[in-house]
């Protein structure tokens, strides 16, 4: 069922209770409106996160469109979903970038391959069953590389992102923590959304009042004196076109698309992503199922494996990884219309507004201290995910199988320790976090009495819903 909804009732929500499944449609004028509010409700975090790792946002609104048709198509319309810009990448990205001669396409080549693994992930999953997923990659696992893979971004929002205006940072990061909170319902889900407006407002008004600003300069490199904003670039940009090339300007890169590049060093530094996003695409199915009442078991591996392909497509042409979006799921939970119709709009003014370098050039002209003061909630955000996936799934830290393995893990991907092989090849920071704390984990399992491995099953059977 990709296709050929079935009209709702007389095509209208009969009252607030009142449901629609992923086969049906309303109006197709309300279905454009619930698409639109699947739009704003994924903007935001799909476009701050490319600026974030230094790659196109017009290409990644583009290719999000692309990539949740495909999800669509693959999933046969049986679980609605948004496959937006996954933040997971975010810290692989930034060490990727840290290493001498690394570029956008190292970067996009690195993001593909895990795609691809992402995709072989969700087929073995499909055709071995969903347990696979919690035998080798138990919660206890699993929210470990979430915490770290958001932990680990904290210098660079304290060395990069912050210094460039850090009073625009701080009231930036005011106001999302006080739209998340204590806005009611829609407003409240696309706080980042609000935030960003907020601060472009916020640092074009303190542009007129006390004039330029003596700071760093992420895009100097270096500490400048210059205006918190610039429209020249948006004055310039076409209202319609396919984003531009990736090409040099004045000895830097201004990206666009472009094809990949493999390098092993940056391939190992993105992969533990895929573990996040294995985590991240069984809980929206598990959600979705629990809202529509449905048994999606059985879609669990093609989605997994529809958002790796999604992905893959995406960065072959230098657009960004993707992933399930808890964002639009707020709108389903808010809505009660689970109509993959709606999301099928969504995708297609995606691809509209991909399709304008006006916009593109607006997105990439946000003030650094904006972005400052959103990823200081979003890094932390993605940190505590992990503290969530503990918490939901009963795991135990008084039992030693739990908490040693994971403990050395966290510390060595937050620290950034390393293990150095050559001069050419090191393994540090998120990749070897991740590694230790798997192996490290089902080493302890192994090894274990047998009542300490009882009693880590117990307490997670024991948070399951009967």
């Amino acid at each position: 069922m990709a296709f050929g909804w079935t009209l709702h009732g007389d095509g209208n929500l009969a009252g607030p209770d009142d449901v629609v499944a992923p086969n049906e449609r309303l109006s197709w004028g309300k279905t454009i409106g619930l698409g639109a509010q699947h739009v704003v409700a994924m903007f935001g975090a799909t476009f701050v996160f490319p600026l974030i790792m230094g790659l196109n946002p017009q290409l990644a609104v583009l290719m999000s469109g692309v990539a949740t048709i495909l999800f669509l198509l693959i999933v046969n319309g049986k679980v609605p979903s948004y496959l937006g810009t996954s933040a997971s990448f975010v810290a692989g990205v930034a060490a990727i970038r840290a290493q001498p001669g690394a570029d956008s396409a190292r970067v996009t080549g690195a993001i593909m391959v895990a795609g691809i693994v992402l995709a072989v992930v969700g087929i073995a999953i499909h055709f071995l069953g969903s347990a696979l997923v919690h035998k080798v990659l138990p919660p206890v696992v699993t929210g470990a590389v979430v915490m770290l893979i958001g932990f680990n971004l904290a210098p660079v929002v304290a060395n990069i992102y912050w210094p460039q205006d850090q009073w625009v940072a701080l009231l930036v990061m005011v106001f999302t923590i006080v739209v998340a909170v204590g806005f009611k319902g829609f407003a409240g889900r696309i706080a980042v959304f609000l935030a960003l407006v907020f601060g472009y407002v916020i640092s074009w008004l303190f542009d007129k009042i006390f004039g330029q600003i003596t700071a760093y300069d992420a895009g100097a490199g270096k500490i400048t004196t210059h205006f918190r904003t610039s429209f020249t670039g948006i004055r310039e940009a076409a209202w319609i076109g396919f984003p531009h090339k990736t090409m040099m300007v004045d000895g830097k890169e201004s990206v666009g698309w472009h094809l990949p590049s493999f390098h092993l060093a940056a391939i190992l530094l993105v992969l533990p992503a895929v573990i996040a996003l294995i985590a991240e695409n069984t809980g929206h199915v598990k959600a979705v199922a629990e809202m529509t009442k449905t048994d999606l078991d059985s879609s669990m591996g093609k989605a997994i494996a529809a958002d790796g392909l999604g992905t893959a497509v995406a960065s072959f042409v230098g657009g960004s990884p993707t992933t399930t979006y808890a964002e639009n799921i707020g709108v389903m939970a808010a809505t009660r219309v689970y109509s993959t119709a709606a999301y099928y709009v969504a995708a297609v003014v995606a691809i509209i507004f991909g399709l304008s370098p006006k916009f593109g050039a607006l997105v990439s002209a946000t003030p650094g201290g904006v972005l400052g003061g959103i990823t200081v909630v979003l890094y932390g955000m993605i940190g505590l995910l992990g503290a969530k996936i503990w918490k939901e799934n009963g795991v135990d830290f008084g039992n030693p199988v739990n908490l040693v393995p994971v403990a050395a893990g966290i510390v060595i991907g937050i620290g950034g320790v390393a293990l150095t092989f050559s001069k050419n090849f090191s393994l540090g920071g998120i990749a070897l976090g991740t590694i230790v704390a798997i192996v490290a984990y089902h080493l302890a399992r192994a090894i274990a009495p047998q009542d300490l491995k009882d009693r880590a099953d117990a307490a997670v059977r024991g948070s399951r819903p009967s």
